[in-house]
């Protein structure tokens, strides 16, 4: 693939985006450099304060969301289809927090779990009717290296009868996010949607993930030297950025797609195909995985 960068991004004009995640890291970049294609960028966040500051340098506008609620999520997608008109052309699933330990939301459902992959999925499911009313719409959801770990437990995603490890946490979120892009593409085919759905990785990039999981750790006192010490060794943010919009952006793509940096293992370097573990082109895992979200979520499956 020849070298891709933002300034082979087509013009966004008309175009409606919303960005989960967009007021630090990958999020707020690729809100920002969308926003200057001409995009009206709709900035989904949790935080209302950092949300606003985010939204006003942006140019964009803030849709309050936490993905670990279920109610915040339902709340934000009507607030979404009111105020797009019932039309979204691009949804970046992007947001995410890296692991610590053991929380459980009120629902009762392991933290990183919930916010990384279950929110994002009640949250596509509910604005797949305004993607539908899009013009070539897509939804991006951004994966992980950490995918390729020790697996998936679909029948026990919350740790509830088997021992919690925070990294196997962060790892089973990732690795179920992109089970969900690739489940949605054969269901958005089967029903002969136009909707695509492509997942992205950002490689190694140097983001605010390991300081704020050394906080979630207790361990607040490492995390600005564990800040200083991945910018130095990672690629910047808009490196990091570019597959994710190379996915949500470039003409080619083509739904079931996954991209990422081309070198050094994926961790670094411009964008290319990404490599897939086994484990998430399990066909009757991710038909589980589906089914099982829909049972934690309360959300009804679309495409069914």
């Amino acid at each position: 693939m020849a070298a891709w960068g933002d300034d082979d991004i087509q013009d966004q004009d008309g175009r409606t985006v919303v960005v989960t995640g967009a007021n630090s890291g990958l999020g707020l970049r690729a809100a920002t450099v969308l926003a200057a294609k001409g995009a009206r960028v709709v900035l989904a966040c949790r935080s209302r304060q950092r949300g606003e500051r985010a939204a006003a340098a942006v140019g964009g506008e803030l849709v309050v969301l936490d993905l670990s609620d279920l109610d915040s999520v339902r709340t934000a997608a009507a607030d979404i289809r009111d105020r797009t008109g019932g039309r979204v052309d691009l949804l970046l699933n992007n947001a995410g927090i890296p692991a610590g330990r053991l929380r459980r939301n009120a629902a009762g459902h392991e933290s990183i779990f919930a916010t990384n992959y279950l929110g994002h999925a009640a949250l596509t499911w509910l604005l797949m009717p305004a993607l539908r009313a899009g013009d070539s719409a897509r939804v991006v959801t951004v994966s992980s290296i950490a995918h390729r770990g020790k697996g998936f437990d679909v029948e026990d995603p919350g740790f509830e009868h088997r021992r919690f490890r925070m990294a196997h946490a962060y790892s089973q979120s990732k690795l179920a996010g992109l089970m969900f892009a690739l489940e949605l593409d054969e269901r958005l085919r089967a029903d002969d949607s136009p909707v695509l759905s492509v997942a992205a990785h950002p490689g190694f990039t140097g983001t605010e993930v390991g300081a704020a999981g050394a906080r979630n750790q207790g361990l607040g006192a490492i995390a600005g030297p564990l800040n200083a010490l991945t910018k130095a060794l990672s690629q910047s943010v808009p490196e990091g950025t570019l597959p994710v919009l190379y996915a949500a952006t470039a003409p080619g793509v083509q739904s079931g797609d996954y991209y990422g940096p081309r070198k050094f293992g994926e961790f670094f370097g411009g964008v290319g195909p990404a490599r897939i573990d086994p484990r998430a082109q399990d066909e009757k895992l991710r038909a589980r995985l589906w089914d099982r979200t829909a049972e934690l979520t309360g959300v009804r499956p679309d495409p069914a």
